[in-house]
């Protein structure tokens, strides 16, 4: 589904300002309420919103150290490795990758022992042969997801051929 004007500028309200609700959103975008509403459920049917649950940060939680952990899996063993992984409430996000690795998960944890004992935990789980982990030191950019709305249905220009 391909979003239109009407759709990124819903999106950016929703980014801007969260908590304004469906019919402020309406009277900013000069739209009936029930329109709102119906692009809205659209967007969360097609998966374009993910969820309204509020951006945390694990540090104001007590968990000062962020890092990036590298898995090497044994063939075969994706699916049970994850599951496993999703076991480790410190695990926050795995993605699989190409590359030297084959899956990257973001952890965090309270302090550096804190985050050896999470590591020997991931370390444990059947199908993973080795990790190697990298402490994020200070997030530079957070997510986001505006500034791709914000291009709006601008397609970049090819590069120039010389």
């Amino acid at each position: 589904m391909q979003p239109d004007e009407l759709d990124l500028s819903l999106l950016r309200m929703l980014i801007e300002e969260p908590r304004a609700g469906t019919r402020e959103y309406a009277r900013v975008l000069g739209v009936a309420r029930g329109t709102v509403q119906a692009r809205l459920t659209r967007l969360e049917r097609t998966e374009v919103i993910a969820t309204y649950a509020p951006t945390l940060r694990p540090a104001a939680l007590g968990y000062a150290v962020s890092a990036y952990i590298h898995l090497h899996l044994a063939q075969g063993k994706l699916d049970d490795v994850v599951e496993r992984l999703r076991d480790i409430p410190e695990v926050l996000e795995a993605f699989t990758t190409t590359g030297e690795a084959d899956m990257v998960c973001r952890g965090v944890a309270h302090d550096n022992a804190h985050l050896e004992d999470i590591l020997q935990r991931v370390l444990a789980v059947p199908g993973v042969v080795r990790t190697r982990t990298e402490i994020a030191l200070k997030q530079r950019i957070a997510p986001r997801i505006l500034p791709l709305l914000q291009r709006g249905h601008e397609t970049p220009h090819p590069p120039q051929l010389s």
